[in-house]
Formats: structure tokens, sequence, C-alpha cells
């Protein structure tokens, strides 16, 4: 498997920023890749259509320019869509929808490898990111290194529903939680407020500051979701290093509203 830059960077406690994609066309990657200013793409498959041969193209893409994959899956199957994301190369997993600490330990699991020591669910496979290139044959897979590309999986969990708050202390407690990312938006529906995070509500902004909080005080790297840099002052005064940035669908919508408006503004000055 290629370099797991996600994985070096945390553990050497270096800070980290990626960018959002729903566009998983390859070259959307290598555009990212040709910046040389983030250390790993985010494809959220919770929210786009794709197909299992082009999630190895992606990667492909990624690896090229030095990068490494995160996939974001759905609540179900997330045990399927994690370990064929792992098998095509992506070297993080951020599971949604996550209530509790047994949910948490599912998703740790999935990505750790079926021995006793990790008592993890993920068997032997003969998918991408596992070939080994011996003369004119490839390995089955189930080596130590096989072991350790699992073990190097970086597992990130969404905090998006009250229960999960109610419980984020025992979440985080849970062996092989590396990352969190709050979700607000799902966080202001499950309390029966949808919109509310929308429009800046100061009660889900005290959550999110208590989960970042927390995350800090028990060892596990807190990620924020942000738009602009100006944005990342806030969170960085907190604590917070690592930033995932923008979405290709929103970048591409803000310029098209911007540009759009502009010209129909330009041309009704020429009527």
């Amino acid at each position: 498997m290629a370099t797991n830059i996600l994985r070096q960077k945390l553990d050497a406690d270096e800070p980290t920023l990626c960018t959002h994609v729903h566009n998983i066309w390859p070259s959307i990657a290598e555009i990212i890749g040709y910046s040389d200013l983030y250390d790993y793409v985010e494809f959220e498959a919770e929210y786009a259509p794709f197909g299992l041969s082009e999630l190895e193209n992606f990667c492909r893409a990624v690896e090229l320019h030095g990068m490494s994959a995160m996939i974001k899956v759905d609540q179900e199957p997330r045990r399927f869509l994690s370990q064929r994301g792992i098998g095509a190369g992506f070297h993080g997993v951020l599971f949604a929808d996550v209530r509790s600490p047994d949910d948490a330990s599912e998703c740790v699991r999935a990505c750790r490898a079926e021995i006793s020591e990790s008592a993890g669910t993920h068997g032997v496979a003969t998918r991408r990111a596992f070939w080994m290139t011996r003369g004119a044959s490839l390995s089955y897979g189930g080596s130590p290194e096989f072991v350790q590309t699992l073990d190097d999986i970086v597992v990130a969990l969404m905090i998006e529903k009250q229960p999960a708050v109610e419980q984020l202390e025992e979440i985080l407690s849970v062996p092989g939680t590396d990352m969190i990312q709050w979700g607000p938006y799902d966080y202001g529906m499950s309390i029966g407020r949808p919109g509310a995070a929308a429009q800046g509500d100061p009660e889900i902004k005290k959550v999110e500051k208590h989960v970042i909080e927390t995350c800090l005080k028990l060892g596990v790297v807190p990620r924020a979701e942000i738009d602009t840099p100006e944005e990342a002052k806030y969170y960085m005064d907190l604590g917070v290093r690592h930033f995932a940035i923008g979405t290709d669908t929103d970048v591409y919508f803000d310029w098209l509203l911007r540009t759009g408006e502009g010209m129909r503004d330009a041309m009704s000055k020429d009527l």
C-alpha cells in the first residue's frame, strides 16, 4: 500500500489540511494535488454516487501526488463500505452517525485485522491496496505487512447525534479512535431543531466547544470543517490543528452564483 501520509502526520503530531470532494473523477484529485498544499482528500461517499472501480482510480490519482485519501461512509452498510474503501487505497475512514461506544467499537473493528490483538473484523482480501508485486505473481495478503497496513488506517468518527454527545467520553475512550469531526447540522436535527446550526445557534456552538475540549483532554484529535481561512482562528485558539476546508460542489455553486449575478447585472446595463 502507498505510504499513509495522514497516519504519519498524526503520529508525528503535525497539523493536517484536507478538502472535500463529491466528484470522484481522478482529475479532480490531480488538480488538488498540483496545488501541493493538501495532505489528504476526503471523498464524501455518504452523499455522492460512485462505483467500486472508481474508488481505486481516485486513490491512484491521490497517491501520484503524495497525498492520502479519506472516505466518508454511510451508517449502513458501514463495514462493507469501509473495507472496500480501504481495499481501494483509502488511508482513513470517516464514519457517519456514530451514536454509542458500541458503534465506535464496530467502526474501529471494521478497519483492523481479525487477529486476537486487535479484535478486528477485517479478513484477508485480494484488493488493490494489498497487492504486493513479486515478479509475475501477486500476494494474497494476510502477512504482517497486511496487518500493519490495517493498523495504520485512520479511524475518524462523526459526533453529530445527541446520544453520542451524551456518551462522548466513553466513545473517545474506545481504543483505536483517532479523530473526531463535529457535525452541527445533524446534531441540530437530532435534538429536534433542524436548521438551527445554519443560523449560528449559540447552544449548538457551545456543544461543539465541549466536544473539542473533551477530545483534547482525552488525547483524541479533533478536526474542524471550515469554508475560509479566516474561520480557522477560532478553532486554533481552542487547540485544533487539523482542518478540512471547502467542498467542490459548494465552491462551484458559489462561483456560478457570484459570476452569474455579475454577468446578469452587466448585461442588464447594456440593454
